[in-house]
């Protein structure tokens, strides 16, 4: 139990398997995920797309086989990756066989293109040979024809159908190392599916709702999709699909965890949206900070209020504030008491660096932050 009850969240018990060197599942902590959009054959461009990923927090990077040039690739991918990678295979069961071989964590296999269940038990033989985990995916936009005659379009029923037939597959062929994800680009349909799923299964879920959209309208829709499945307790690894760079996708990511308390990573920032009260420019100055500030991945928190109204009562819950004051000079907050005030031409700077000093105080244990103080950490 937290210090404040009412923010509790009961996970669902799921059993654990290991995606490379990352457990996912079990009481591990939800897990992060995006994909490279760079051709996959193209190793320079991928390798520093998931370098950047995994700068941002990225735990797991999905990367596309389309190809055998993918595939050939990939060997040398994964060799520079820091993080595990997931081979994501359509259409061609063969590339799972090569990139398994090539050195993939987890085979991700849509069950609705992969072919027969043949391929899929040579799939299986593939996974195991290179102790590789599998994540069945299942997605609305791709169901299998007969489930889409019996039930006459997608809906929950039908993507649970899959995935338990799915899931049956494997386990025929001794095989339980898998996650599950039923996904659709309509919230409501993936958030009622995965409910269900997760009533029927122990194995991991993977949570998305797919095609999401641009960054604003992407990360609505999976904030209420995503989100409130995990305030229900289902979940155990993420990723938000957006029309937008794959780092934005790890970015949002932890911001849903972060506001619902399951895990912390960087800066919380806690802000106003400004208005005529204001003492400095609130949404440049969260912007700078924002941008300058994401070297920090220690867990913390900083409020930046534009006047006094709120900005001292949130101040006293974070590690850093700053509330906007007259004549350009600007109440400072340290651990919630107020400290010194500083002026408009070096606020910027002069925040960052106190976030960085509390940033290693806390790394050396010589500070707590106030977010663990008011039962706000993960």
């Amino acid at each position: 139990m937290s210090l404040r009850p009412w923010r509790d969240i009961a996970r669902r018990k799921s059993r654990q398997i290991m995606v490379g060197s990352v457990p996912v599942g079990g009481d591990a902590p939800i897990t992060v995920q995006t994909m490279t959009n760079t051709p996959t054959s193209d190793a320079k461009a991928t390798i520093d797309q998931i370098r950047r990923c995994e700068e941002a927090g990225a735990d797991i990077i999905r990367v596309s086989c389309p190809d055998v040039e993918s595939t050939a690739a990939f060997r040398q991918i994964a060799r520079a990756a820091r993080v595990p990678l997931v081979a994501d295979i359509h259409f061609h069961y063969k590339r799972a066989l090569e990139a398994a071989d090539a050195g993939a964590a987890c085979l991700r296999i849509n069950p609705g293109n992969i072919g027969s269940s043949e391929r899929v038990a040579e799939v299986v033989r593939a996974a195991k040979a290179n102790g590789c985990a599998i994540r069945i995916g299942v997605n609305a936009g791709s169901l299998e024809k007969d489930l889409l005659e019996k039930y006459g379009e997608p809906c929950p029923e039908a993507l649970v159908e899959s995935a338990l037939d799915h899931i049956r597959l494997l386990e025929e062929h001794d095989f339980r190392d898998y996650k599950v994800a039923v996904k659709a680009s309509d919230a409501f349909l993936a958030v009622a599916a995965y409910q269900q799923l997760a009533e029927a299964v122990d194995c991991p879920l993977h949570l998305g709702i797919t095609e999401a959209g641009g960054l604003i309208g992407g990360t609505v829709k999976s904030a209420i999709g995503i989100g409130s499945l995990l305030w229900f307790g289902v979940g155990d690894t993420i990723r938000v699909s957006l029309s937008a760079e794959p780092e934005e996708e790890v970015r949002v990511g932890y911001e849903i965890l972060k506001t619902l308390g399951l895990r912390t990573r960087g800066v919380r920032v806690v802000s106003c949206p400004s208005c005529a009260r204001q003492g400095f420019d609130v949404i440049r100055t969260v912007q700078a900070l924002e941008d300058a500030l994401q070297h920090i991945k220690t867990p913390m928190s900083l409020s930046v209020l534009g006047c006094v109204v709120n900005g001292p009562g949130e101040a006293r819950e974070t590690d850093i504030g700053i509330t906007g004051g007259g004549n350009g000079k600007h109440m400072v907050y340290l651990s919630g008491i107020t400290d010194h005030t500083i002026a408009d031409a070096d606020m910027i700077a002069h925040i960052v660096g106190l976030v960085e000093t509390k940033a290693a105080e806390i790394e050396a244990g010589s500070a707590v932050s106030m977010d663990t103080l008011h039962g706000k950490a993960a």
